[in-house]
C-alpha cells in the first residue's frame, strides 16, 4: 500500500483498544516510509505505464520513421542489400544489430554505435531507403527505461531506487496490517459522513488489491538492482546457480556477451544477458560468405520466435547472433550463433539451457513487463500502474487535508512494541538481513531517532515523537 490509510493524524477508536501500540507504531512507520516511498513509486508506475505502452506511442511519436507504406504486391528487399544503404548512409558507424519489422507497415530497424553514441536507423525495407535515425535514449520510451532502472542518476539513482523498493515493502505490509485493524473506524467514518472518509476507504481498499501485485513487482524486481541483484547473483555463482544463463560458447573463448553488444532499444531476454559469444574461425573461408540474410534463414529453420534480432559480427572472428525474443513466453526464447564463413550454427543456447533459478527470473520478468499472460497480464499491468498513481495521490492528499495547524508534521505517535511481540523482533531481523539495504538505512533510523530527534525538543515535537 502506498501513503495514505495512516497520514490522517488522528487515532481511531480501534486504534486505542487492545492492540493499539501495535497499531499506532505500524501507522507512524507507514508514514513516514511514505516520503521515500511515494515519490520514487509515482515516477517508477509512469515510466512503467510508458514502458508498457511504447509499441502503441513510438510509432505514432515516429510515424515519419517507424512506418511504411506497403501496398500489395511489394516484396522487402535483402536485409543485406538495407545493411549496405545503412553503411552508404553512415559510412563511419559500426552497425551493432538488425531487427526484422514487426509488421508489413514497419522499417527495419538497425543499431549502430557512433562517435557521437548509439543510434537506431530506419529503413523502408521495400524501397531498401534510410529514413532516417534517433537516438533510443531520447525517445519517450527510452527516457522512460533510463527513469525506471536507476532516476537518470546513475548508481546513486539505482541505490535510491532500491532503498525505496525496500521500504516499500514495508509500506504494503502495514499497510494490511491498518486496513484490517481499521476497518471498523472507517465504517463508522463513512457512516458518519466524516471529511474525508470516502478517499479514506478507497484508498484503503486499493492498496488491498494492489499490495500483493506490489509485492510482487517489487520481488521480481530486484534482479535487476545494483547491490541486491549483484550480491545475490554473486552468492547463486558461488553455489553453482544464476540468475542468468551462460552459453559455454563452440570453437573458442567468448569475445563479448550479448547484453554489451545490443543498445538497450533491442532487448536481449532476461536469461541471455550475460550469454557468452562465440567465434567464427576464420581459416573456414578468407571471406564471408553468410550474411544477415543466412542468419535469419538459420533462424528461421530452427523454430527462432520472429521479428528476429541479429547481432552482426564486430570483427573477422565474430559471429551472427540470431536471437529469438519469444514476447509472451520466455519459454521459447533461444539464440542461435551463426559462423560468418560456413553459415552453420556453431552453437545455440536457449530456455531450456538455463539453470532452474534463471527459468524463474525470466518468467518473473516477463510478468513484471506486463506480456507473460498477453493482453490479461496487459491490461491487469496497466490497472495496476494506475492503481499505484492512485495512491501515490491520494495518500500525501489525506494527509493535507488533515495536516495539524500547529508547527508540527502531524505524524502518528507510536513506537513498535519488539520486546512484547519477539514475532515482530524476528520478522524485522529478518527483513533486515534479506534486504542488507532496509537493514543499513533502519539502522540509521534508529540512530537519528535515538540520537538526534528524542533530544532535541523543538525536532522531538516536529516529528513527534514518543518519550
Amino acid at each position: 500500500m502506498s501513503a495514505g490509510t495512516v497520514v490522517e493524524g488522528v487515532a481511531t477508536p480501534a486504534a486505542r483498544g487492545r492492540g493499539s501500540g501495535l497499531f499506532r507504531a505500524f501507522w507512524r512507520w507507514h508514514f513516514y516510509a511514505s516520503f521515500l516511498v511515494v515519490p520514487v513509486l509515482l515516477i517508477l508506475a509512469t515510466t512503467g505505464l510508458i514502458y508498457l505502452f511504447r509499441f502503441q506511442l513510438e510509432p505514432v511519436l515516429h510515424a515519419d520513421l517507424m512506418k511504411v507504406d506497403h501496398a500489395a504486391g511489394l516484396v522487402a528487399q535483402p536485409y543485406s542489400a538495407q545493411l549496405d544503404a545503412v553503411q552508404r548512409a553512415l559510412p563511419d558507424a559500426t552497425v551493432v544489430s538488425m531487427t526484422e519489422p514487426s509488421g508489413p507497415d514497419r522499417s527495419t530497424v538497425f543499431s549502430v554505435d557512433t562517435a557521437a553514441g548509439p543510434r537506431d536507423v530506419f529503413v523502408d525495407p521495400y524501397e531498401g531507403t534510410v529514413l532516417g535515425s534517433l537516438n533510443p535514449d531520447t525517445t519517450l520510451s527510452g527516457g522512460a527505461i533510463l527513469l525506471h532502472g536507476e532516476l537518470m542518476a546513475g548508481r546513486v539513482g539505482d541505490f535510491v531506487i532500491e532503498v525505496a523498493a525496500c521500504w516499500a515493502i514495508v509500506m504494503a505490509l502495514t499497510g494490511y496490517y491498518l486496513f484490517v485493524r481499521g476497518r471498523v473506524a472507517r465504517a463508522r467514518r463513512r457512516a458518519a459522513g466524516a471529511a474525508g472518509a470516502v478517499l479514506r476507504s478507497r484508498h484503503g481498499r486499493t492498496g488491498a488489491i494492489l499490495g500483493v501485485g506490489l509485492l510482487f513487482l517489487i520481488v521480481s524486481g530486484l534482479p535487476w538492482t545494483g547491490f541486491w541483484g549483484a550480491k545475490t547473483q554473486e552468492f547463486a555463482t558461488s553455489h553453482g546457480t544464476s540468475f542468468w544463463g551462460a552459453d559455454p560458447g563452440a570453437l573458442s573463448k567468448p569475445t563479448s556477451t550479448l547484453d554489451e553488444s545490443l543498445p538497450h532499444s533491442h532487448t536481449v531476454p532476461w536469461g541471455l544477458g550475460n550469454t557468452e559469444v562465440p567465434r567464427s574461425n576464420p581459416q573456414d573461408g578468407r571471406r564471408s560468405v553468410a550474411t544477415v540474410d543466412t542468419a535469419i534463414e538459420v533462424g528461421q529453420r530452427n523454430g527462432l520466435q520472429r521479428p528476429m534480432t541479429v547481432a552482426l559480427p564486430a570483427d573477422s572472428e565474430g559471429v551472427f547472433s540470431a536471437i529469438g525474443y519469444a514476447f509472451s513466453d520466455p519459454g521459447k526464447e533461444r539464440t542461435l550463433h551463426v559462423d560468418q564463413y560456413g553459415g552453420r550454427v556453431v552453437s545455440t543456447y536457449g530456455y531450456s539451457d538455463y539453470p532452474a533459478l534463471a527459468k524463474v527470473v525470466a518468467q518473473g520478468i516477463a510478468l513484471h513487463e506486463g506480456r507473460r499472460l498477453g493482453l490479461l497480464n496487459f491490461w491487469l499491468t496497466t490497472a495496476f500502474c494506475l492503481g499505484v498513481m492512485f495512491m501515490c495521490v491520494s495518500g500525501p492528499l489525506m494527509w493535507w487535508r488533515r495536516r495539524p495547524k500547529t508547527k508540527a508534521l502531524g505524524a502518528p505517535r507510536g513506537r513498535l512494541p519488539l520486546r512484547a511481540t519477539p514475532a515482530l523482533a524476528v520478522l524485522v531481523v529478518a527483513l533486515a538481513l534479506f534486504l542488507p539495504l532496509f537493514g543499513i538505512t533502519l539502522a540509521a533510523v534508529l540512530l537519528l531517532d535515538q540520537l538526534v530527534l528524542r533530544r532535541v525538543g523543538a525536532l522531538r515535537a516536529w516529528f513527534n515523537v514518543a518519550r
